[in-house]
């Protein structure tokens, strides 16, 4: 299996698995309470770690969310708490999920050793959200909250890849959320208003920016032999399948 390949096929479970926490309904109350929900708290708790910069800074770090989205989630925000504060909560949050969750998972073990290797050796250049959240302390003190950090760290990893990838490809951030899989719906979701370009000319660069992203997000599974490369997508595989729905503690 190469590096390129396991990402490629990894990619759904750590999806999933990355992000998890920030869905889960003792996040989202927390949350509430704090005053922040929705698009507020996802681009203050992911943009927080850089500190209390410029909202085209994290517009910017964010890539593929509109311009007026972020600006209006991020002021909101740092009106309410200091960015940094924001971002604490929410690697609390990762490592509770991670601990009440994945701490019963058989594979924790491995999953924390194998994830680890990845992260490690991850290259954070032109990836900042990666590389602030790489360097940023968690109080990850249970294998599943380790594991649930390290999770969420690949997630932000391919998410930079991709970013870059689209940055490459020469679409702009609309363009390839409408020719993606879910088209205009993503970039609705987004926060981008139509009209939107026609999809059909840019498929082909949409193709070739999911190529790259694989090459770019599999860099780090070089780190591991072929063998635990494959032992880490099934441990992925077979966590994500776990249907973590035991409810969790207030």
């Amino acid at each position: 299996m190469t590096p390129e390949h396991a990402a490629a096929i990894s990619r759904s479970a750590i999806h999933y698995l990355g992000d998890a926490f920030t869905e889960c309904p003792v996040t989202v109350r927390r949350a509430r309470q704090r005053g922040l929900s929705g698009w507020s708290y996802h681009v203050a708790s992911r943009g927080g770690v850089l500190g209390d910069v410029a909202a085209g800074t994290i517009t910017a770090a964010l890539g593929m969310l509109s311009p007026e989205l972020v600006g209006d989630a991020w002021e909101y925000a740092r009106r309410l708490l200091p960015p940094l504060e924001v971002a604490a909560q929410r690697a609390a949050e990762c490592c509770r999920w991670g601990s009440e969750q994945l701490d019963r998972f058989p594979g924790v073990g491995r999953l924390v050793a194998l994830s680890g290797e990845l992260v490690a050796s991850a290259d954070g250049t032109g990836m900042p959200l990666f590389a602030a959240w790489r360097a940023h302390p968690s109080p990850d003190v249970t294998p599943g909250a380790r594991a649930a950090v390290q999770l969420n760290l690949l997630r932000e990893h391919r998410r930079g890849a991709y970013l870059i990838a689209v940055r490459a490809s020469g679409l702009t951030p609309v363009e390839a959320l409408v020719a993606g899989p879910d088209g205009e719906a993503a970039a609705a979701s987004c926060g981008w208003a139509g009209p939107y370009p026609d999809p059909g000319p840019l498929i082909r660069r949409r193709m070739w920016l999911e190529a790259v992203t694989d090459r770019l997000a599999g860099q780090p599974f070089a780190a591991l032999r072929p063998a635990e490369r494959a032992e880490l997508v099934d441990l992925l595989d077979e966590a994500a399948a776990a249907h973590f729905d035991t409810p969790a503690t207030p």
